[in-house]
């Protein structure tokens, strides 16, 4: 079996336990994330301004030398370095997965992006949790560089290396 079909299997398996309104706030936190990625590649954070916490926010990402802790320090980062300089001839949001805490949830996925800058390729964490409107917003972001430790050994399969 490929490691694709495993991951495919296991991902069925998860989402087969969800309740009813944990399917609901899935697709409906996997929608807010790629309707914030379509514009973030044209060059427009302002989903992404809109999804990030204001009162409690942190974010890893390759490009930062250390965590950023607050809205202020994100939303400068956004508006020198992304803010109508970015944008993408393609992307592709890859295997995401919501999993579910006490009024929190964790979207993984993997994106694929060729940029104007060159291709990028990252594993995404983003922490959503309930805030005092009710509405979901991310309290953390982590966009981590795709560097994996495996070869392709045969087309569609990685056999890794520790």
């Amino acid at each position: 079996m490929s490691i694709k079909n495993f991951r495919r299997i296991l991902m069925d398996f998860y989402e087969e336990q969800y309740t009813a309104e944990q399917s609901k706030i899935a697709e409906t936190i996997i929608q807010m994330e790629k309707d914030a990625l379509a514009k973030f590649y044209k060059g427009d954070t302002s989903d992404y301004q809109n999804l990030w916490s204001k009162d409690s926010f942190t974010y890893f990402d390759g490009n930062t030398f250390q965590r950023i802790d607050n809205y202020e320090d994100i939303y400068d980062f956004l508006m020198t370095r992304v803010e109508g300089k970015l944008s993408a001839k393609s992307w592709n949001f890859v295997s995401p997965r919501v999993q579910f805490g006490i009024d929190m949830a964790v979207l993984t996925y993997q994106l694929h992006a060729e940029t104007n800058y060159g291709e990028s390729h990252y594993n995404v964490i983003e922490v959503y949790q309930i805030n005092k409107s009710n509405d979901w917003e991310v309290i953390h972001s982590t966009w981590a560089a795709i560097r994996p430790f495996a070869k392709k050994t045969v087309e569609g399969e990685d056999d890794i290396i520790i």
